[in-house]
C-alpha cells in the first residue's frame, strides 16, 4: 500500500516555509507576480503594529480614496441609467499617479455637474409648483368668491420690498410669499408633499382653533426630487384666515411640513399673465436641463468605458500595498523581508516570477529565496478545478481539513449526489434537473464573465453537483419505477397476475407470482396493492440503514488511514479498533440480518432480535431465528460492544501520561521540534502535549469523545432512516389536473423538495460522516 501514488485530493499538498530577501525597487513588481500566481500565502510579520503604524499605509489610503471615487463614478452610471462597459476598449496602460489625477478630475467635474444640476432642477420644481398653483388655487378663488370679487382689494402693503424695481416682470412682483386678500380675510396658497397633507391640515385646525378654511386638490403632475430622483406627488392647499397671529402660525406650520407657498393674485387676468411666463421660463430651463444632462450623460459614457478596467486596476494596487504592509525592513533600510507558506511543487514557478520581477524592474540585486523550518502547522491548500472545487466548498463549509489529514470530498464527490437521489428518487424529476444542469454546463463560458446574482450564482458554481444529482436521481427513480410517482413497465411484464378472471380490473386482491421477478427496480404491481405500504417501507427503512452503516464504517476506517498517516499507533489502538468493533457488533449485526432475511425470505421479526439481545440475550429465538448459531453469536457480539466502550476511554490517557513522564523526566526544558517529522506528528500524539500535558483534562476529553461516539452511533443511525422518510407518494397532486401538476412539479417538488434533501444530504456527510475521522481545524 505504501508502494501506490497518492491519491489526487486525498490529502492537502506537501507545504514549505520560505523567506524573501526583496530589494525596495523590485518589491512591488515581485508581490504583484506573486499574486498573480496566487501560490505563496504570506505571514503578518507586523501583527503588532496597528494599520496606521505600517510602512504602506498612505499608499494604502490612497488606494482607499480612489476606490471610493470609482464607488461615486458607478453609483451615478447606475442612477444615470447607463452602463458600464463589461469588456473595455483596449487602452495602455496607465501608472497609478497618473490615474489618481485623472479620477480627481473627473470627480470634481461629476460633482460641479451634480450641482448644477440640482440648482437648475430646483428652480424648474419651484416655477412648476407656482404653476400648479396658479392653476387650482385660482379654480378655488373663482368659484368661491365671485360673489365678492367686486369688493376686495390686495393689500399691496402686506410685503413691500424695496430690492424689487419698478421694471420688474409682474412674475418677479408676483413670487413673494403667497399670502393675499383683504384686510378683513386673507389666504395663504401653496403645495405639499401628499403624504403629509392629513397631518398637516390636522395641525391647522388645532393651531388656529377651528379659525380658518382649508381646501386641497391633487396636483396633475408628480415633481422629481432633485437629491434622490424619485418622483413625489404633491397636493395643492389654500387656507383663509383672519388677524396678523394666525398669518404667523401658518407660516410656521409650513415651514415645519416643508409646505412651499406661492402668491396667487385675485385677479384673473394677472393669473393668466402670470401663468404665461412660469410657462416661457419652464420651457427654458427645461432645454437647459436636457442639454446638461446629455452633457453629464456623456461624461459618464466615457467613465464608463474605463471602470471596470480601474476598479481592477485599484484593487490589484491595494492588495499588493496591503500584502507589502506584511513585510519588515532589513536593519539597511534597502530590503524588504518577507515570510510565507508555498506548495512544495510551486518552487519553481515562484523562483520564475521573482526573476521576472528583477530582470523588469532593472534591479542590479536578485531576489533571494529560502526555505525554512516553522514550528506551526502549515495551511491546507487543495488543487481543485471546476468539477470537484464544488464538493470541496461542500467540505470546507463544515471546516477546512487539518493539514494532510484525510479529504473528505474525495468520497463527497460521488455519496453527497447518490444519497440525494436516494431521497429525491424519480427518474422524471431527475431529467428535470438534468435539463437545468446541462443548460449551465453548456453556457458556462458565458455565464462565468457576467455578474450573477445571489442564486443564480450558487447554481452556477454548483453545476457538477447538479449534473450528478440528476443522473443519480434518475438511476434511484429506475430503482424505485417512479417517473413523477407514476410506475411504468419500463422492463419487461410484471412477475404478478390475477388468480383469476374476477380481478381483472383491480390490483388489491387475487395477485399471485407467475414468473421471475421484475428485471429491475420496484414491480409495478406492487403499486396501489394491499401490502404496497408495508413492502416498500420495509424495503427502504432496511436500505437506508445499510447505506448509513456502509458509509459509517467508511469513516471509521479513514480514520485508521488518517492515524497510519501520522504514526500515531495509540489511535489506532485504542481508538479505531474499539470504534469498528462496537458498531459493527451493534449496528453490522443488523445489516447482516437485514440481508440474510431478504436473501432467505423468513418472517422474523428484527425489532424483536435486536430489542431482546439487550434485555435477554440467553433466551431462545425460536421462529426470529435466522442461522444456526445466532443466540451465542448474540451473546458475543454484545459482549464486543460492552468491552469496547472502556477500550476507548481508559487506555490512551494513561498512556499519554506514561509517555508524556518518560520524555520529560529529569528535564527542565524541552526538545526543540524543526524538523519535518515533528511537523507531521498527530496533535493527540504526546509529544502534542509538551509540558502543558494535564491529565484531568486529556481524560475529559477523551470521555466525551468516547460518549459522542457511542451516542452518536445510535443517533446517527437513527438519522440514515432520512432517507426513507424523505420518500412519499403524489398521488393528491397527480389527481388534481395537468396544470395544478405541472405548478407542484416546477415550484414544490423540483425547488422545495430538491432543497429539503440538499441539506438532509448535507447533514449526513457533515454529521454522522465527516465526525469519524475529520477534524476540519485547519487554515
Amino acid at each position: 500500500m505504501d508502494n501506490l501514488p497518492p491519491m489526487d485530493l486525498m490529502r492537502s499538498e506537501k507545504m514549505s516555509f520560505v523567506q524573501l530577501i526583496i530589494p525596495v525597487e523590485s518589491a512591488h513588481r515581485a508581490v504583484s507576480y506573486l499574486g498573480e500566481l496566487g501560490l505563496l500565502q504570506f505571514r503578518d510579520l507586523n501583527a503588532d503594529k496597528s494599520p496606521f503604524q505600517r510602512m504602506f499605509v498612505n499608499q494604502v489610503k490612497r488606494c482607499a480614496e480612489m476606490s471610493r471615487k470609482l464607488r461615486f463614478f458607478k453609483d451615478q452610471i447606475s442612477k444615470a441609467g447607463l452602463l458600464s462597459s463589461v469588456r473595455p476598449v483596449t487602452q495602455p496602460d496607465v501608472e497609478l499617479e497618473e490615474l489618481e489625477i485623472q479620477l480627481a478630475e473627473h470627480e470634481n467635474e461629476l460633482i460641479e455637474m451634480n450641482a448644477n444640476s440640482e440648482k437648475l432642477r430646483q428652480s424648474y420644481n419651484e416655477l412648476l409648483e407656482f404653476k400648479i398653483v396658479l392653476q387650482k388655487a385660482g379654480s378655488f378663488l373663482v368659484s368661491s368668491g365671485t360673489h365678492a370679487v367686486s369688493e376686495r382689494e390686495l393689500d399691496e402693503n402686506v410685503y413691500s420690498n424695496d430690492d424689487y424695481v419698478d421694471t420688474a416682470s409682474l412674475l418677479e412682483q408676483e413670487m413673494r410669499p403667497g399670502i393675499s386678500g383683504q384686510s378683513g380675510l386673507r389666504f395663504i396658497s401653496g403645495i405639499i408633499s401628499k403624504s403629509k397633507v392629513l397631518r398637516f391640515e390636522r395641525m391647522l385646525f388645532r393651531a388656529m382653533r377651528g379659525n380658518m378654511l382649508f381646501n386641497q386638490a391633487p396636483a396633475d403632475e408628480e415633481i422629481m426630487d432633485p437629491i434622490s430622483s424619485e418622483m413625489v406627488e404633491k397636493t395643492v392647499f389654500v387656507v383663509f384666515f383672519s388677524g396678523e397671529q394666525a398669518k404667523s402660525k401658518i407660516l410656521k406650520i409650513c415651514e415645519a411640513f416643508g409646505a412651499s407657498f406661492y402668491p396667487v393674485p385675485e385677479d384673473i387676468t394677472k393669473q393668466r399673465q402670470i401663468t404665461r411666463e412660469v410657462s416661457s421660463r419652464l420651457d427654458e430651463l427645461e432645454v437647459t436641463l436636457d442639454a446638461g444632462i446629455r452633457h453629464r450623460n456623456k461624461a459618464l459614457a466615457s467613465i464608463g468605458v474605463h471602470l471596470v478596467k480601474w476598479i481592477s486596476m485599484v484593487r490589484r494596487e491595494k492588495a499588493v500595498y496591503d500584502t507589502l504592509s506584511m513585510l519588515n525592513f532589513d536593519v539597511t533600510k534597502k530590503c524588504l523581508v518577507g515570510e510565507g507558506w508555498c506548495p512544495i511543487f510551486a518552487k519553481a514557478q515562484l523562483q520564475a516570477a521573482l526573476q521576472r520581477a528583477t530582470f523588469d524592474s532593472n534591479s542590479q540585486v536578485g531576489i533571494i529565496y529560502h526555505v525554512m523550518d516553522a514550528a506551526e502547522s502549515p495551511p491546507t491548500y487543495f488543487r481543485t478545478n471546476k468539477f470537484t472545487n464544488a464538493f470541496q466548498e461542500i467540505v470546507d463549509a463544515y471546516g477546512v481539513a487539518r493539514y494532510q489529514e484525510s479529504n473528505p470530498s474525495v468520497y463527497t464527490v460521488i455519496t453527497f449526489p447518490f444519497l440525494f437521489a436516494v431521497m429525491f428518487g424519480d427518474w422524471g424529476h431527475g431529467i428535470c434537473l438534468l435539463l437545468g444542469a446541462l443548460v449551465l454546463i453548456a453556457r458556462e463560458s458565458k455565464l462565468g464573465t457576467q455578474k450573477l446574482g445571489s442564486f443564480m450564482e450558487m447554481l452556477y458554481g454548483g453545476r457538477y453537483v447538479l449534473l450528478l444529482m440528476s443522473l443519480f436521481s434518475i438511476y434511484c427513480g429506475l430503482i424505485y419505477n417512479e417517473f413523477f410517482s407514476v410506475p411504468y413497465h419500463i422492463f419487461g411484464l410484471s412477475a404478478y397476475k390475477c388468480r383469476d378472471t374476477t380481478c381483472s380490473e383491480a390490483k388489491t386482491t387475487g395477485l399471485v407470482k407467475y414468473q421471475d421477478p421484475y428485471a429491475f427496480g420496484v414491480d409495478p404491481s406492487w403499486r396501489g396493492s394491499r401490502s404496497e405500504l408495508p413492502f416498500l417501507n420495509s424495503l427502504k427503512m432496511k436500505m437506508s440503514i445499510l447505506l448509513g452503516v456502509a458509509q459509517m464504517n467508511m469513516g471509521i476506517i479513514l480514520s485508521y488511514f488518517n492515524a497510519r498517516f501520522f504514526g500515531s499507533s495509540l489511535d489506532i489502538r485504542y481508538q479505531f479498533v474499539p470504534q469498528i468493533i462496537f458498531l459493527n457488533s451493534l449496528f453490522g449485526y443488523l445489516s447482516l440480518l437485514i440481508i440474510i432475511k431478504w436473501c432467505t425470505g423468513s418472517q422474523a421479526d428484527l425489532y424483536h432480535v435486536m430489542i431482546y439481545m439487550f434485555l435477554s440475550p440467553t433466551e431462545d429465538l425460536g421462529e426470529n431465528q435466522l442461522f444456526w448459531g445466532q443466540r451465542p453469536l448474540q451473546i458475543i457480539l454484545l459482549l464486543l460492544a460492552m468491552i469496547a466502550v472502556p477500550w476507548m476511554l481508559f487506555p490512551k490517557p494513561f498512556i499519554l501520561k506514561r509517555l508524556h513522564t518518560e520524555r520529560f523526566q529529569g528535564r527542565t526544558y524541552g526538545i526543540l521540534a524543526t524538523s519535518e517529522t515533528d511537523l507531521e506528528v498527530e496533535p493527540d500524539s504526546a509529544r502534542h502535549y509538551d509540558e502543558d500535558f494535564n491529565f484531568s483534562e486529556v481524560f475529559v476529553h477523551q470521555m466525551i469523545h468516547s460518549i459522542e461516539f457511542v451516542l452518536g452511533a445510535v443517533s446517527n443511525t437513527a438519522s440514515y432512516l432520512r432517507l426513507w422518510a424523505l420518500r412519499y407518494d403524489n398521488l393528491v397532486i397527480r389527481l388534481v389536473g395537468l396544470a395544478m401538476f405541472a405548478f407542484a412539479t416546477a415550484f414544490i417538488l423540483l425547488m422545495m423538495e430538491t432543497l429539503s434533501a440538499f441539506l438532509h444530504a448535507l447533514r449526513l456527510h457533515w454529521v454522522e460522516f465527516q465526525n469519524k475521522f475529520y477534524h476540519g481545524d485547519g487554515f
